[in-house]
Order: structure tokens, then C-alpha cells, then sequence
């Protein structure tokens, strides 16, 4: 038996155990955002030769051509024909933009276009997509991708909306078609599948010379890469003018200022850029913003971006009353456009890295039917004016110059091969994968941010748990964020299907970019990962899981309202461990003969009803996820004690941890069970060792190792330590007379 130290060691001892603790913390932050520079990303394929294409695929593709070339040119197609007639194209989107699913498979799409550039017929011949297998049938998957039969690559996609009727005319009379609504529960794999058919049929499109031209030059709206906002300057991407105030003065004889502002200082500093070359545009608005304004957009409009800084709003007010922007005008040549507010979309933050904060920033829609040509300069004038609205005003226009950049010129189509390569964008637009990186970065930031708090908290948790109430807060409050960020903001629930398929393309083909569209996704699996082996398993559990965060709480206000708990005498709650463990292997098994299976098996896990879906699902569903919630509520965290596979499946790598962080006294089961009876999981033997593969890591039974009111050891050196301090006390005081 380990004597306690005397009173002068236990003195020295605390505070320095504090000291440490608080060093310890900041090398938790140090180790946290060492481990978040780390998480890295993997390298993008190319795709596979294309396979030769059956009589009944033609028929759904083509369904008027009686025969089919070879497949040949970049990027790669085949004619076909109708007797020596060529009608159309083939082309597979896996072989022509490398198309990958959500789960992270190849996905691949048959598709058929004519000489006019319209989709003839569209068919999935390989996918493997885990959410459409789990509730969705088969058949909702091929009839959306069917829908883009018919789908004309020059026109604008879209839904019906306000302006447009249920057959696709705009109130303007401009060429719509409604696009196919995508499937509930799985937008992104539709928004995915969509993006590979159109991204695909006017890649080949262009390549084959079928949406035209402007003198054998065209415009390039397909090649893509990363740019900052200083790069975008220089390369004059995006242009600029500052207007002073004192040139303001000069032109209109008099101020239009505000009062008491300096000559030399900015009445407005005005920027402008055509947005629709995707290199320009989606660095200033962002992929998602870019991506639903060009989708809204007919294949020959174009997008403007202006935005500004100073005293002087290009905008003004008027146009929200006269549906047109009276301050400002595009000129091209003879032609003068002005923009209308139909067209305008305000821009909150400019995208572009190192882009300053500006006053006001709006993309502007500007119709092919404007005459306007994205090839040839032009110019954006600003308008001026001093004094009363009306004849009596004095005006001035301030004139800010753009002129394309050669690099967004694509010359001929099938004049060469960098004219192709350029056409599909293979020279640099960036995989699918890393555009959802960067679409994501604030997420990602925030995730990030998250896990390095996580780090300082279990390197340094001896200073943590040692202050009881900051514990309680700290831990309250993660699972919070857990829950309502992680789980029901970013719906990054890690699940068992994760696991499955990792394993199952370690058997097959594994790729790395299958596993970096969900970025929030990777960097969370990747932090296990490196938990697993420092902490365990319980990293996830008990920090990182937001059903795992929602059983907890829901169990904190139980015990608030007095729900009676309910404690499981220790050998049949250690007899019901298992079933988590046959769960997984079960799956595990299955999946070796069907993903398909395998994946409806995983429906054991409510995670996707409950965090995923937030409970909006068919009944049977919801009512088990709630009878889980509603047994935890008298056994805590009752699905993660006996049910879980995803627990179990991490559980086994988990044994390999390198370092035991949880300390015991000697006394622990021997002379004490606290621990073990407040144990929330029942993860302590009664022998006083914490079984590794059921600790949450909640940190619990670390608060009570260092409560000397209440851990026995603790309390029994504590009180010989007050008698000590009140005999010495008395000692000292003189003797009664």
C-alpha cells in the first residue's frame, strides 16, 4: 500500500501540478495545430480508357443511331451514325471529367448528345453510392440522371421559380429548361451527378465545335485553378480605378464630397471584372454562389462583378425604385448596356484570399441578347452628379477600362491539343475533390479550430479536471458544439458505413480522392485516427460523436428532471458488450458479398435519422431512433454501450494505443468503487482498471482521482493534514495560567 506524502510534498507538489497542467495546456494547442497542418490530402487519378458500348446502351443514348465509332480525341468520344449520316456524340463522364460519387467511388454516366448540342439520352452504368442504397431505391437514382434527356447544352438549366413558368419561359421570353429535381436525401450526389453530365457534355461540345464561336476564338468557361486577389490585379483579371475627391471637385466645379474630406482622399475606389470565366469568377463568389448564378444563366450571358469603397455608392438607391442602375453603364463600342436590378445579386464577402473588405460588391447578369461580346474591351462608366435631382443637376462620368486577358482566349476547337485540353479544362481545373475543399474552407477552418481545442483539452486535462466547475462547463459545452455544428450544422457524423467502404477499397481500389469529397469528413477520420492511437477509442465516443453528444445531454436533463436512473449489476451489463461487436462483424461479413446489404444493415445506427435527416424520415425510422434516445434516458448512452458497430469497429484498432493517460490510485476497487459506481458507461471493472473499449474518455473518474472531499485516499490525506495544521496551531499558542 502506497503511503500518502507528507504534508510538506503535497504542499509543493500542487501547485506545481497546476503550473504543468497550464504548460501542459499550451502544448496541447502547439500539438493540435501541428496535427491540423498535417491532415493531408491525396492526389487525383485519371480516369479509365471507355469501354465499348453495348446495342441496348446506344439505344438508350442514341436511340436514332444504328452504329458507333471508336472513341478517340481530348476529350474522348465517338461519333455515331445513322447509316453514313453522323448525328451525334458518346462519351462517358468518367473518362471525360473523371467523375466520382459521394461515397467517394467512381461514378460513371453514358451520355449522348446530337450536332446541336442537346443531351439525346443519358444512362448510369456504374455507381456505388452508400446513401442512395439506404432508403432510396435504385430506380430514383436512374430516373434522375434519364431526366437530362433532352437538356440543350446551350441554354440555361433551372427550375421553375418566380418568372418562369412549369415549361421553362422566362417572363423575359429568354430560352429556359427546368432542371430535374434532384433526390431527397441526397442532394449533394445529385448535385454531383448533374455537375458531371454538364460539366462533360459541353466539355465535348466545345471540343467538337458544336456551341460555336467568335471568329475561331471562344471564350474559356471551363479551366479553373486558384487565385488570389492581389494575383487576379496584376494579371488585370479585375481592374481598378480610384476617383479622388479633388477630382471630383475639378470636374464638377464645386464638391460632391462629403463635407470637410481631403482632396487626395478616395471619393470611390471602383473595381470591375467579367466573372464568367470560372477562374475569375468562382475566386471572387465563391464556387457555390458562381455555380448557381451560371447554372441561372443561359450558355452565352455573361457575369460582371463590381464592387467598390469610399463615400460615393456606385449603386445608389434609385434603381430599387426604376428597376434600373442609373449610376453606372457598360460600353462596348457602340453599344451601351445599362444593367437592371433582375440581374443583380449582392455579393456579402468577396472569396478571393486577400481581397480587402469592400463597402458594396454586386454580380451582375448581363444577357447574350445585349450584344455584349466577352472577347472585346469595354468599359464600365460611373456617373456623377452634384445638386437637386433633376435638369438643374451637374454630372461627370468617371470611366474604368477592362480588356480580356489572353489566358481566357481558347483559339479554334480541334486545332490542337492544348486548344482541347483547354476546352475541357484538363490543363489546370482543379479534381472535383479539391473544389469542395475550397468551397468548404470556412468549415474547415472551424472544424479545425474545434479539434485543436479537443487537443488542449486531453493533453492537459490533469489542469482541467482539477477545477470541477470548469470541467462540467468545458465538457457541457463541446458536446453542444458536437452536437448542434458537428452533427446537425455540418453533418459530419462519422458512421460504420465509413468504415466498410475504407476497408472494402483497401481490398479493391483504393484512391484517395474517393475519400476527400466530404472534407470535414476526412479531417474528422483523420483526427481518430491519431486518437486511436494516443487516447483510444473514447476520443470519439465521448467527444466527437454527436449521437454520442445527444444521448449525453438528453441524460444531463433527465437527471435534472429526476428520470430514475437505472444501473445494470455488472455481470450482465458486461455480458451485453458483445452484441456491439457481433453487430459489426455481421456487417463486416455481409459487406464481402454485398455493399448493398451491408449498407441497409448499418441502418442499426440511427445517426443518419437523427443527426443526418434530423428526424425528418419515414415513421419506423424516427420511432427507433427515439426508443434509443428514450432508453438512454435511464441507462446513459444505453445505444453506445451495447449497440454501436461503429464503437465496436474502433474499439479493435484502439489496442494498439500507445500511452495510458487515465491515472488510479492503488486503493481503486480495493478500498474504493466511486469511480466505478459514477462511471456514466460502467466502463470500470469492479477491480478498480477502466476497460479501454468502453471508456468515453469523458474524464470523469480523472475529476474524482484529484477531489480530495471525495476520492478516500484524497479525503484521508486531507484530514491528517487539517489535524497536523490544528495540533501545530495549538502548540504555538501560550499555555493557560
Amino acid at each position: 500500500m502506497c503511503l500518502p506524502p507528507p504534508r510538506a510534498v503535497r504542499a509543493l507538489r500542487a501547485p506545481w501540478r497546476h503550473r504543468a497542467g497550464l504548460g501542459v495546456l499550451r502544448l496541447g494547442l502547439a500539438v493540435g495545430l501541428a496535427l491540423a497542418l498535417a491532415i493531408a490530402a491525396g492526389l487525383a487519378t485519371t480516369a479509365s480508357a471507355a469501354e465499348p458500348v453495348s446495342a441496348e446502351q446506344l439505344m438508350a443514348v442514341a436511340p436514332e443511331a444504328d452504329r458507333i465509332g471508336a472513341f478517340d480525341g481530348t476529350p474522348p468520344s465517338a461519333p455515331v451514325f445513322q447509316g453514313d449520316r453522323r448525328i451525334g456524340y458518346v462519351f462517358s463522364t468518367q473518362d471525360t471529367v473523371g467523375t466520382v460519387g459521394y461515397s467517394g467511388k467512381p461514378l460513371d454516366i453514358l451520355v449522348g448528345i446530337d450536332l446541336d448540342a442537346v443531351i439525346t439520352g443519358t444512362l448510369l452504368t456504374h455507381h456505388n453510392e452508400p446513401i442512395l442504397v439506404i432508403g432510396i431505391p435504385e430506380e430514383r437514382l436512374r430516373a434522375y440522371v434519364r431526366g437530362f434527356a433532352g437538356t440543350d447544352l446551350k441554354v440555361a438549366l433551372r427550375g421553375p421559380g418566380p418568372g418562369q413558368d412549369e415549361g421553362g419561359q422566362a417572363e423575359g421570353g429568354e430560352r429556359q429548361q427546368r432542371m430535374p429535381d434532384a433526390i431527397g436525401g441526397a442532394t449533394v450526389s445529385s448535385a454531383v451527378i448533374r455537375d458531371g453530365i454538364l460539366r462533360a457534355g459541353r466539355a465535348v461540345a466545345r471540343s467538337r465545335g458544336l456551341l460555336g464561336g467568335t471568329g475561331g476564338v471562344r471564350l474559356d468557361r471551363e479551366s479553373v485553378s486558384a487565385a488570389s486577389w492581389s494575383e487576379l490585379i496584376a494579371e488585370g483579371s479585375v481592374v481598378r480605378r480610384t476617383v479622388t475627391a479633388g477630382e471630383v471637385a475639378e470636374r464638377l466645379d464645386g464638391p460632391a464630397a462629403p463635407a470637410g474630406q481631403a482632396p487626395e482622399a478616395a471619393f470611390i475606389d471602383i473595381y470591375a471584372a467579367l466573372a464568367s470565366p470560372p477562374r475569375i469568377g468562382q475566386n471572387l463568389l465563391g464556387k457555390a454562389l458562381f455555380n448557381r448564378l451560371t447554372a441561372s444563366m443561359a450558355l452565352e450571358d455573361q457575369l460582371l462583378f463590381i464592387a467598390a469603397n469610399g463615400a460615393y455608392s456606385f449603386k445608389g438607391t434609385e434603381y430599387v425604385r426604376s428597376g434600373t442602375f442609373e449610376r453606372i453603364q457598360i460600353v462596348q463600342g457602340d453599344t451601351t448596356i445599362r444593367l437592371q436590378k433582375d440581374g443583380y445579386h449582392n455579393v456579402q464577402e468577396v472569396q478571393a484570399a486577400g481581397a480587402p473588405e469592400l463597402r458594396e460588391a454586386g454580380a451582375f447578369v448581363v444577357p447574350a441578347a445585349s450584344g455584349f461580346d466577352p472577347l472585346r474591351p469595354w468599359r464600365l462608366d460611373l456617373a456623377v452628379k452634384r445638386g437637386p435631382p433633376g435638369d438643374r443637376q451637374v454630372g461627370a462620368v468617371f470611366s474604368l477600362d477592362f480588356a480580356l486577358p489572353d489566358r481566357y482566349r481558347i483559339g479554334a476547337p480541334n486545332t490542337s491539343d492544348d486548344a482541347a485540353a483547354g476546352a475541357t479544362g484538363a490543363g489546370d481545373e482543379r479534381p472535383l475533390w479539391q473544389s469542395y475543399w475550397l468551397e468548404r474552407w470556412g468549415d474547415i477552418v472551424v472544424v479545425t479550430a474545434i479539434l485543436v481545442v479537443l487537443t488542449a483539452i486531453l493533453v492537459g486535462q490533469d489542469a482541467l479536471v482539477d477545477r470541477y466547475r470548469l470541467y462540467r462547463t468545458v465538457r457541457l459545452a463541446f458536446l453542444a458544439v458536437t452536437l448542434l455544428w458537428i452533427g446537425w450544422y455540418a453533418n459530419a457524423q462519422l458512421s460504420v458505413v465509413n468504415v466498410i467502404t475504407f476497408s472494402q477499397s483497401l481490398i479493391s481500389d483504393f484512391r484517395w480522392e474517393f475519400f476527400l469529397l466530404d472534407p470535414l469528413i476526412f479531417i474528422l477520420w483523420s483526427y481518430v485516427a491519431v486518437a486511436l492511437l494516443f487516447w483510444g477509442r473514447g476520443v470519439f465516443c465521448g467527444w466527437l460523436c454527436p449521437f454520442g453528444a445527444l444521448q449525453e445531454l438528453l441524460s444531463e436533463a433527465a437527471r435534472a428532471l429526476r428520470v430514475p436512473q437505472v444501473r445494470l449489476p455488472f455481470i450482465p451489463h458486461e455480458r451485453l458488450w458483445p452484441i456491439k461487436y457481433i453487430i459489426f462483424l455481421g456487417l463486416f461479413a455481409v459487406s464481402l458479398h454485398s455493399m448493398e446489404l451491408a449498407f441497409k444493415g448499418a441502418e442499426v445506427e440511427p445517426f443518419k435519422t437523427a443527426i443526418l435527416m434530423k428526424f425528418m424520415r419515414e415513421w419506423p425510422f424516427v420511432l427507433y431512433a427515439v426508443a434509443l434516445l428514450v432508453a438512454g434516458l435511464f441507462i446513459e448512452r444505453f445505444f453506445c454501450r451495447y449497440l454501436c458497430p461503429l464503437g465496436a469497429a474502433l474499439a479493435i484498432p484502439a489496442r494498439l494505443r500507445m500511452f495510458e493517460w487515465l491515472k488510479r490510485h492503488p486503493q481503486c476497487g480495493r478500498e474504493c468503487s466511486i469511480c466505478e459506481q459514477r462511471c456514466p458507461v460502467q466502463a470500470i471493472h469492479p477491480s478498480g482498471a477502466i476497460n479501454p473499449n468502453e471508456c468515453i474518455y469523458c474524464l470523469n473518474c480523472q475529476q474524482l482521482y484529484y477531489d480530495e472531499w471525495i476520492c478516500p485516499p484524497l479525503v484521508a490525506r486531507r484530514k491528517r493534514r487539517e489535524r497536523r495544521q490544528a495540533l501545530a496551531g495549538g502548540a504555538s499558542q501560550p499555555a493557560a495560567e
